[in-house]
């Protein structure tokens, strides 16, 4: 059963987390559940078992509102993640991994002209934001190559043209400082109140939510192109980062990917498999879902605890056998798989919850989140930049 919280008085709105008493729910994300469903307006909040504290607001939480409050979708608006289908003839992590082009360095529109990446870009890039095209960006973000593991099923994972064995891109990224200019824009004059003209706003927010799809699209046919694959059309691509207008209602949604009949990748750690689920959750959870495994432990904590256990090296290797690139020492203790709770634990309380239905796992190979040491230089000389 789903935890109910509610509180008084009856203007308060109730908040139901849709976890199991068992799994890990901090108890300031619970608070900030409530701090949220005290804000005029505010109808419902859904939490969902990734749930866990962020800046202000909960992450892995949809609130249903009267009012727009760009403050819940928070900064990287447009953030999502896609799963790209990949064919390559020998699938071999220590090869693959120094493959990968440098996904921090942007597509520059005239430098770079000739890339082949830029042919999945058909018209206008939205709100003409070229500003970091094509790069990955920092904290949990990822481009991961896997391949699928455990097929739960077939006919449906056949329909998405996937078996076990198959390969896919999977692009965990958002709108590259696009979201957040939209932001900045609204809290300089508003801090965290509502929308002072919620159809500006939006205009605004869903360019961003355009971009992100387009920079996942240019991100995964850099990675195709650099590993000898022809790019594909995504399969599943949902943003977990943005606000929609239903019936009337504002649905913010942080963290929580739509789960109204549709497809979803929801991530794992870099060593553990994530899942590829049918969605089908209601307005009770916020037609929404679970948008990966949620931390368990803070940056700071993951770090500190993480040099006390482990070497750098033996993040590289992970648990699954697969590879991590990643420059930046800090950011490898920082995303450790021991950060974040059990994807299996969360994938259980959808499960239980009847909010999803389990189609495949994916299984890491390469996950890529930074260049190694030394790429970027290499790679910015064969640009022939200095």
């Amino acid at each position: 059963m789903s935890q109910q919280h509610s509180r008084p008085p009856a203007t308060t709105a109730t908040v139901t987390v849709f976890a199991s008493p068992t799994s890990w729910i901090e108890s300031d994300a619970v608070a900030q559940c409530h701090q949220v469903a005290a804000l005029d307006g505010m109808m419902h909040v859904a939490a969902m078992p990734d749930l866990h504290p962020g800046k202000g607001a909960p992450i892995g939480a949809a609130m249903a509102s009267t009012v727009l409050y760009p403050f819940l979708v928070g900064s990287d608006i447009g953030c999502g993640i896609a799963v790209f289908p990949v064919k390559l003839k020998r699938a071999v992590p220590e090869k693959l991994a120094a493959r990968f082009p440098d996904l921090d360095r942007a597509l520059d529109p005239e430098q770079d002209a000739d890339d082949p990446a830029w042919a999945v870009v058909k018209g206008d890039i939205p709100a003409g934001h070229i500003e970091g095209l094509g790069t990955v960006g920092r904290g949990n973000h990822f481009v991961e190559l896997a391949r699928i593991g455990t097929v739960f099923e077939p006919d449906h994972a056949g329909r998405l043209g996937l078996a076990a064995g198959d390969l896919v891109l999977i692009v965990h990224s958002g709108s590259r400082g696009l979201g957040e200019r939209i932001l900045r824009a609204h809290t300089e004059v508003h801090g965290a109140g509502p929308a002072a003209d919620p159809d500006a706003y939006l205009a605004m927010h869903d360019d961003a939510v355009r971009w992100g799809s387009l920079n996942r699209r240019l991100l995964a046919a850099r990675v195709a192109h650099a590993l000898g694959a022809e790019p594909t059309e995504p399969i599943v691509d949902q943003c977990h980062n943005l606000v929609e207008l239903r019936d009337g209602i504002y649905l913010h949604r942080k963290g929580a990917a739509p789960g109204d009949g549709r497809d979803v990748l929801i991530a794992g750690t870099r060593g553990t498999p994530s899942y590829l689920v049918a969605a089908h959750a209601g307005p009770d959870a916020g037609h929404s879902v679970a948008h990966g495994a949620g931390r368990k432990m803070s940056r700071a904590d993951a770090l500190r605890r993480g040099r006390a256990k482990h070497t750098v090296e033996e993040l590289r290797r992970t648990p699954v056998g697969s590879l991590v690139v990643c420059g930046d020492r800090q950011l490898l203790f920082e995303e450790a798989p021991t950060a974040y709770k059990r994807i299996e634990q969360v994938i259980a309380d959808l499960v239980g919850h009847r909010l999803a239905t389990p189609v495949a796992t994916t299984i890491p190979l390469v996950t890529y989140k930074t260049p190694d040491l030394g790429s970027a230089p290499r790679s910015r000389r064969k640009r022939g930049r200095p």
